[in-house]
């Protein structure tokens, strides 16, 4: 700790938020003000919120999407094509595709890429798993929805190859993202016109 501030429990605060991702000190020390100026109420709220999420969130045990229960909102819905899997690297880039609302089937959470560099081999993600969700013999096509990254191509290029037995087309989203940038950071219009003029592999 350094005697920055006037309050020792003020610097913590501050040093808590500024352990999140994107949050400089300036942002840290403001948003701790913030809850400085807030009822006790809404802060109890507000930590317990985070605390029962971080307790009691799950994992979907098809696609490893976060859930509230056992098996996600959209694996459970019946209205979803099942004969359609997008593979993402992360929950984030299910909601950014959620959100351009031009997707209806189901998806595939790896839980990061293929990164020889920072130790992540495909053992450390699910690919199994959607292998053995490919071999059910269910699914038609699944499209890779990776960032144009060379980590990105490396898991896209593994992943096909361990579905080559199996009879699904792959295919991968359109161009119009750019060579590395991540899907979550992509316009709606952007991504939405991607997944559907996705090509094949």
């Amino acid at each position: 700790m350094t005697n920055d501030y006037p309050s020792y429990l003020l610097e913590k605060a501050v040093e808590a938020f500024n352990s999140l991702p994107g949050i400089g000190r300036r942002t840290a020390l403001r948003l701790a003000l913030h809850m400085l100026r807030q009822p006790n109420d809404d802060v109890a709220r507000f930590c317990d919120s985070i605390s029962q999420f971080r307790e009691e969130v799950k994992h979907c045990s098809v696609c490893h999407n976060i859930s509230d229960n056992e098996v996600c909102d959209i694996c459970s819905n019946p209205h979803r094509d099942k004969a359609t899997i997008c593979v993402v690297q992360n929950v984030q880039d299910v909601i950014a595709i959620e959100n351009t609302h031009q997707y209806n089937g189901l998806y595939h959470v790896l839980g990061g890429i293929i990164s020889p560099m920072d130790g992540i081999g495909p053992s450390d993600l699910t690919i199994e798993e959607l292998v053995e969700r490919v071999a059910s013999g269910e699914v038609k096509e699944v499209i890779m929805a990776l960032s144009s990254t060379t980590d990105g191509e490396t898991t896209r290029f593994f992943i096909s190859r361990k579905l080559e037995p199996y009879n699904v087309t792959i295919t991968t989203i359109a161009s119009g993202i750019s060579v590395g940038e991540e899907l979550e950071y992509t316009d709606e219009i952007t991504l939405g016109r991607s997944i559907v003029n996705r090509v094949k592999i």
